[in-house]
């Protein structure tokens, strides 16, 4: 199968950088990751960016990478630097991992 298809299960995983931590931006991409249906989680770096491993299908991914790129609306995203890959690990649910 390949990564073109949009049924293809893959893994994004992104770094969002700018002014993205104390605006509500994990619970943003949480509240997001439900609706579209993904796997993974998100977390804060100590650098102060925020990482995002999400699952699911390309087409659900693009999604999400859409609005990470837009964040809510008191975050400032500078880039978003991301890795399509095949999944590494089994995670259920999306959840802020600390």
């Amino acid at each position: 199968m390949s990564q073109n298809n949009p049924d293809f299960q893959g893994e994004l995983n992104a770094v969002v950088v700018g002014r993205v931590q104390g605006v509500g931006f994990r619970y943003f991409v949480v509240q997001h990751a439900h609706m579209l249906g993904l796997h993974g989680y998100v977390r804060n770096d100590s650098n102060g960016d925020v990482e995002v491993v999400a699952q699911g299908t390309r087409s659900k991914l693009e999604q999400l990478l859409t609005l990470l790129q837009q964040g809510p609306p008191s975050a400032q995203v500078h880039d978003v630097q991301t890795i399509w890959r095949e999944p590494t690990e089994h995670v259920s649910g999306f959840h802020i991992r600390w």
